[in-house]
């Protein structure tokens, strides 16, 4: 008589999450464009087939691992704004922010690729928005719209430089710099 293995309770949302999140490993490697079912589910250590029942298209997979990245951001943001509050200045600790958010490139890297994507992809800008919005919403309190939009810009471009480049961002620069983008 021949014995069967016990099956395991497949946890739809527990794959759902897994694969969403191995999505966004992938894109932070190789980029959207070079990104696939394939890659995905070989990443989340899954059938090829659980991608495709899950992510009918490879749009929807993409959008998955993305809401997730959003999701985190917003998570990011609460904290963020909290520090803000009891930051006694406030150049300093938006500073601090950029230098603690580039020592996870691969992360930065991704969302870089989804800015670039939703430049293309309008179903993908909401998403993109999202960092851009919560950043501006999170600093406009503390230095005024005009100035938040700057800092935000310059947040990106150094996110640009440092992915491009390799090399650490200074902090001391930094905040000289913001300094003078929200000085009235």
């Amino acid at each position: 008589m021949e014995r069967r293995r016990p099956q395991r309770a497949r946890d739809p949302e527990a794959r759902r999450r897994a694969l969403a999140a191995a999505a966004l490993e992938v894109i932070s490697e190789v980029g959207i464009s070079r990104t696939t079912h394939r890659a995905v589910a070989a990443r989340a250590g899954l059938p090829l087939g659980a991608t495709t029942y899950y992510f009918p298209t490879l749009d929807d997979l993409i959008a998955a691992g993305l809401r997730l990245s959003a999701a985190d951001l917003q998570s990011d943001f609460e904290v963020w704004a909290e520090r803000l509050r009891e930051a006694a200045d406030i150049p300093a600790a938006v500073a601090e922010l950029i230098v603690e958010y580039l020592t996870d490139r691969q992360r930065a890297q991704m969302e870089c690729e989804l800015y670039v994507t939703a430049g293309r992809d309008p179903a993908l800008r909401p998403l993109a928005m999202a960092w851009l919005t919560g950043m501006r919403d999170l600093l406009e309190p503390h230095v005024g719209t005009a100035a938040a939009h700057d800092v935000v810009t310059f947040f990106d471009g150094v996110t640009l430089r440092a992915l491009i480049t390799g090399q650490e961002v200074d902090p001391q620069t930094l905040t000289s710099t913001i300094r003078r983008l929200t000085a009235p």
